[in-house]
């Protein structure tokens, strides 16, 4: 049985009709310690692995002074993991951190730090 296009647009019309808003769902609630806190923080990084070198850029767009740190885990076990020195990304500021192993980069990742 073919259906005429006036009983399909009808079908999809009740349809549409019977279907709740999602703005009238209830929402679940987020408890107040883990709510985002009012004060954003945090540089935003890109890392980019190349080979066996890894480097990182750092955008702080807050006014807070972000200390940020590279941190490099080689593949091999006897390769050595490095952690970078501090840097400060200041306000509106971009900062570079570099590492490397002696072959293959397992992961990469940056830490983030107040400073007060």
């Amino acid at each position: 049985m073919r259906l005429s296009r006036r009983t399909a647009s009808l079908s999809l019309a009740v349809a549409l009709a019977m279907t709740p808003a999602s703005a009238a769902l209830p929402h679940a609630r987020v408890p107040a310690d883990e709510r985002p806190s009012a004060d954003p923080f945090g540089a935003a990084c890109r890392i980019r692995v190349t080979g066996s070198r890894v480097t990182a850029f750092c955008h702080n767009p807050y006014p807070e002074i972000d200390r940020v740190s590279l941190h490099v885990e080689c593949a091999r076990w006897w390769d050595l993991d490095t952690d970078s020195a501090p840097v400060e990304a200041r306000p509106a500021q971009t900062v570079r951190l570099t590492g490397r192993c002696w072959k293959e980069v397992g992961e990469a990742w940056i830490s983030h730090r107040r400073v007060r």
